[in-house]
């Protein structure tokens, strides 16, 4: 299929188009590449507990995601990987390659020595929520958020 490797600011413009290229995504992003996403970026690739990555098919970027790896002191001491801005450019839909980018992602989450992988998924998403459960993924905690600005 792809290869996987972690975003360089080059693909920057690239992450904002496959962010804003969804209904949910053209209300919250602008796909302007400005300072602000600039500076997210770098603090992102400047944390070892983050992991943007990007998958591409000879050589066309055709897929984004963040990993986030989770220290807990519950399951004792245990780490999580956080999987999200899960994103597979429009034209490339439909052809597997969530199923190909969920398998490098909990790979990747089994190598740094994460116990659980999780993620959240806006309810307005049903057809995203059955592809999770469709591989494997369990509704097994009700999410909740408190929107600060």
């Amino acid at each position: 299929m792809s290869a996987f490797r972690l975003a360089t600011k080059q693909d920057l413009p690239d992450i904002l188009e496959m962010l804003a290229d969804d209904t949910l995504g053209a209300e919250r992003e602008n796909n302007v590449l400005s300072d602000k996403y600039i500076e997210a970026f770098e603090k992102i690739c400047n944390d070892p507990n983050q992991e943007l990555t990007i998958a591409e098919i000879n050589g066309d970027k055709v897929a984004t995601f963040q990993l986030t790896f989770l220290q807990y002191l519950t399951y004792e001491g245990g780490l999580r990987a956080q999987i999200e801005a899960v994103r597979t450019s429009s034209e490339y839909r439909g052809q597997g390659i969530g199923t190909k980018v969920f398998d490098y992602a909990i790979h990747r989450a089994k190598e740094k020595g994460c116990h659980m992988v999780q993620l959240t998924s806006d309810k307005r998403r049903p057809d995203a929520i059955r592809f999770y459960e469709k591989i494997g993924f369990v509704s097994s905690h009700e999410g909740m958020k408190l929107k600060l600005k």
